[in-house]
């Protein structure tokens, strides 16, 4: 469990986990700082703190030895999770000039696509694993590239089909994860109401990859469909998301992909939340859009700045209690149509 925050140090929480947010100028105890180091790494915002706190100046921390040397450690794990990421995207390349050469349509959601598009210093979003998003029909063959490459599966395959989610090892190293994906919604109770596949996504792009309006419905659904709200990272992707929507279109793109996809309830929250995090009006602006019904009503008073806040902190059997009550809103809610074009 977390050393508690007060509200002050929650607020300068959520200053260090924007990316575009200002330095933070004021000077705080070792105690302070060691607590808010300690929330920013469980939180997976920690690089974002760390780059604010480096281009503060190191001369502006509290002289106590024991939080410079956690502090020193906290860069060296960062590094080495930097080079992480890159050996892993160099196997995601790897694997996907694989699937082009088997002439299976594919391509890589989430973590480094995230990094080089939302962010604009990509160290700022590392990642643990490449998440590979191809059509249903194509699992099978998938599997047999991704194999080839020198990963074996590391999960049971029968509850994979079900999942829609394949988890492949590295043989030679077991840290390196590889996702297969058929649908970014696993929950099978979840996706008789929405799904985001391959098909999906390549109508929200239409003629380009990896648009604004795609980016941000991925978030969106990584945030509330593939996890539960456990840690500030996924609303920090989805706040980039937000600010990447450069244009009218883009918005009205955004909008039509969640009606498609069946994502509006998730949309309305997870805008709704991440607005009252960061002040980020547009963000509120955009889930107003969604016209609110009971599941939105209800979801809104269980999703709350706190509930993101203390996910692991005195409180953290609140959070979840209310986050799984919003994941049993998912289920309930009533399916909605979908239309076969954005």
């Amino acid at each position: 469990m977390l050393q508690s925050l007060t509200s002050a140090e929650e607020r300068l929480l959520l200053r260090f986990a924007d990316p575009e947010a200002a330095a933070v100028g004021e000077e705080l105890s070792a105690k302070a700082l060691s607590a808010l180091l300690d929330n920013a790494e469980f939180h997976g915002i920690l690089p974002i703190m760390l780059r604010k706190l480096q281009e503060r100046g190191d001369v502006h921390l509290p002289p106590d030895a024991g939080l410079r040397e956690k502090l020193y450690e906290l860069r060296q794990k960062a590094t080495i999770a930097t080079g992480q990421s890159m050996l892993l995207q160099y196997h995601g390349d790897r694997i996907m000039k694989g699937m082009a050469a088997q002439g299976i349509p594919a391509r890589i959601v989430k973590g480094p696509v995230f990094a080089r598009k939302l962010y604009r210093n990509v160290s700022d979003r590392p990642f643990t694993d490449i998440d590979i998003l191809v059509e249903p029909a194509n699992l099978a063959r998938a599997n047999q590239v991704i194999a080839a490459c020198g990963f074996e599966l590391g999960s049971n395959e029968a509850e994979s089909y079900q999942l829609q989610e394949f988890k492949w090892l590295e043989k030679e190293n077991s840290s390196l994860l590889v996702e297969l994906h058929g649908d970014l919604v696993h929950d099978t109770g979840m996706r008789r109401r929405l799904s985001l596949g391959f098909r999906e996504l390549g109508i929200v792009d239409g003629d380009a990859t990896d648009t604004p309006a795609a980016l941000l419905t991925i978030a969106i659904v990584h945030a509330a469909g593939g996890h539960k709200f456990h840690r500030l990272q996924l609303c920090v992707d989805v706040l980039q998301g937000v600010r990447a929507l450069q244009s009218a279109e883009s918005e009205t793109r955004l909008l039509d992909a969640a009606r498609m996809t069946g994502i509006e309830l998730e949309l309305a929250i997870v805008l709704n939340v991440t607005g009252e995090l960061f002040g980020e009006d547009r963000s509120l602006e955009l889930a107003g859009r969604i016209k609110p019904d009971l599941s939105i009503r209800l979801a809104k008073r269980l999703i709350t700045t706190n509930t993101l806040l203390r996910v692991n902190s005195r409180e953290k059997i609140g959070s979840r209690l209310r986050r799984d009550a919003f994941r049993w809103i998912q289920r309930l809610a009533k399916a909605r149509a979908i239309p076969g074009k954005v």
